[in-house]
């Protein structure tokens, strides 16, 4: 049985940051969230330096297709509607398949 990593990069922006530390306690709070919450995986990948906008990336094990899918879809529904000062820009996902052997 094929193990299956689902992957989802988040682009963020933060209108409400003035300030890297403003920046960084936000998507602190997001990343626990999803941690908490979906049992993932989660590392601000880019814009470290840049007070309104982060890159964030998701990573989720699962030994079904379908159910890396649902969750990684529920992930961005669930930033799409946090009541955090984050909007998503954007959201890119893909599965990657690992075979025994």
């Amino acid at each position: 049985m094929p193990a299956i990593v689902g992957a989802c990069l988040l682009r963020l922006h933060l209108p409400a940051s003035q300030s890297l530390k403003d920046k960084r306690q936000a998507v602190r709070s997001l990343q626990q969230r999803l941690r908490e919450r979906f049992s993932v995986s989660v590392a601000e990948t880019g814009g470290q330096d840049k007070w309104q906008t982060a890159e964030v990336l998701v990573a989720y094990a699962a030994s079904d297709a379908r159910r890396a899918q649902e969750v990684l879809a529920t992930i961005v529904r669930f930033v799409e509607e946090s009541h955090l000062p984050i909007e998503l820009v954007d959201a890119d996902s893909e599965l990657l398949y690992y075979d025994e052997g």
